[in-house]
């Protein structure tokens, strides 16, 4: 019971979205190999999440290198360590922040001219909470009640921070697709250690927006490379535990 209110807790707590994006089709044909594989930009994104969420930032600063390099703006790399703040704490998000301001200075320096990105587009005013709520609504395919059962009737601060904060602040932000937000999400998460119920929680709704489990095993792999073996046998044992629940669902 106690994973289960977990998982649920995280299912909506971290479930991430760009605000005025659309989910892609479930009725979608089958996928080339090419889209089996993730791209550079998204294995940036794996190593760059990982490596925030365990702190290591020497190899962190060769990850963002990397990412720039691939394709990532300096608006998209700098979103995603907004976006794991929520998932890693405050301490390891700015030692991020911090390193990746050294590395544009570095970049700087040698002549490298970086693209800064598409800003976010900005939101109407109103009521934050019901945005939120709505952006829920339209993400889980289920009503929403207000507040939310469990935790949120526990504990209406923390349910109104989710709101008004998570979904109506940082998920509106159409800087980063939902994609995206999942893939930064998952691998912060394989890294960390004690999460399964929220790591399975986040590998489901990855799939659900389009992520195959091939490019899930290439992620796990990139973690067991940037992060260590014990986190990416952890995950993948979870993407296995998912995709059986999944199929039996079917």
């Amino acid at each position: 019971m106690k994973n289960l209110v977990l998982a649920t807790f995280w299912t909506l707590f971290s479930f991430g979205v760009a605000g005025s994006q659309a989910l892609p089709s479930t009725n979608a044909g089958p996928r080339s190999a090419q889209d089996q594989n993730l791209s550079p930009k998204q294995q940036s994104i794996v190593a760059i999440s990982g490596l925030t969420a365990k702190g290591d930032l020497p190899k962190l600063n060769a990850a963002l290198n990397r990412g720039l390099d691939a394709g990532m703006t300096i608006n998209e790399a700098k979103e995603v360590l907004v976006h794991l703040y929520a998932y890693v704490g405050f301490p390891r998000s700015l030692n991020a922040i911090n390193t990746f301001m050294t590395v544009l200075r570095e970049r700087k320096k040698r002549g490298i001219t970086d693209v800064e990105g598409k800003t976010a587009t900005p939101i109407a005013d109103g009521d934050k909470y019901e945005r939120g709520r709505k952006t829920l609504e339209a993400l889980t395919g289920q009503p929403q009640s207000k507040p939310a059962p469990g935790f949120g009737e526990f504990s209406p601060t923390i349910d109104r921070f989710l709101k008004e904060h998570l979904f109506a602040d940082i998920f509106d932000s159409d800087v980063l697709s939902y994609q995206q937000r999942e893939i930064a999400t998952i691998s912060a998460l394989a890294a960390m250690s004690g999460v399964e119920p929220q790591l399975e929680s986040h590998l489901s709704m990855g799939m659900n927006v389009g992520l195959t489990e091939g490019q899930l095993k290439q992620a796990f792999d990139l973690i067991e490379k940037n992060v260590g073996k014990r986190q990416a046998e952890t995950a993948r044992r979870s993407l296995e535990k998912v995709n059986a629940t999944r199929q039996r669902k079917q």
